[in-house]
């Protein structure tokens, strides 16, 4: 039976040799040999097995539960590909109909930059997912404070939006590559004030100033339980979650007390 090594894995499947160590660390996908210099080796079980994985991931379930599908005694890769092929059909089915929506509507887009519903915030997110964000954020913030942030959001229209989300992506990545850096190093509490300055920028009047650090702080705490704040390219990343959660703690910290003196 052929083995592969890690790099030939990651060439045959399209993703990183480091999301392959990451998978093997928490025990989704083990390699079957290791040899004595510690390099991993995979037979064709675990290429299936990645096959699934992947699969699964399309569909958007969560690693934890992708594990437990796979590990069940009773899992059969026959039904297994049968399903993935239904869902993955009607998956194609929607996808068309937002594309032939796109394409009637694109050229109104470019010419004209107009949000007027809180939807729209949520554009390319299923309906259940954005009824859910706005629902927990009501929750935690209340509705009020929801309302008052989607109002100012809409001001900015399409493009100021979109170019909001890109600042917020762009220092999200700076700092992910920071994430092994102490949280209150110099350079990392540099990108911090930003990644702060642009947080503020979603929020708009519907924190008060005074309130704001602390506000920052808490979302710190909520990037910790809540693994979609801190995923980079499709991938949950709970170290950088950690990070992000100690920097934001140490900014909002350091901040307050400069406001109390």
């Amino acid at each position: 039976m052929k083995n592969y090594g890690v790099k030939e894995v990651a060439k045959l499947s399209g993703i990183s040799v480091r999301t392959l160590h990451y998978y093997d660390q928490i025990g989704l996908l083990k390699p079957s040999a290791r040899t004595d210099a510690g390099y991993r080796h995979y037979n064709e079980e675990e290429l299936l097995r990645l096959q699934q994985i992947l699969f699964y991931k399309e569909l958007d379930v969560p690693l934890k539960q992708i594990s437990a599908f796979l590990d069940q005694p009773e899992f059969n890769l026959i039904n297994a590909l049968e399903s993935h092929r239904s869902a993955l059909i009607s998956r194609r089915k929607r996808i068309s109909s937002l594309l032939a929506t796109i394409n009637k509507t694109i050229d109104h887009l470019k010419q004209e930059d107009i949000m007027d519903k809180p939807e729209m915030l949520y554009e390319g997110l299923p309906k259940a997912v954005e009824t859910s964000y706005r629902k927990e954020a009501a929750k935690k913030y209340g509705k009020r404070t929801i309302e008052q942030s989607e109002t100012d959001l809409l001001k900015l229209g399409r493009e100021g939006f979109r170019k909001l989300n890109a600042e917020l992506r762009q220092i999200t990545n700076e700092l992910f590559l920071l994430h092994n850096t102490p949280p209150e190093s110099e350079k990392v509490q540099h990108l911090i004030a930003v990644h702060y300055e642009t947080i503020r920028k979603f929020w708009g009047k519907s924190v008060p100033e005074n309130k704001q650090l602390e506000v920052y702080a808490g979302l710190g705490e909520l990037y910790v339980t809540d693994e979609r704040y801190t995923t980079i390219e499709g991938q949950p990343q709970p170290m950088f979650a950690q990070f992000m959660q100690k920097a934001m703690s140490y900014f909002a910290n350091t901040h307050l007390k400069k406001l109390d003196s």
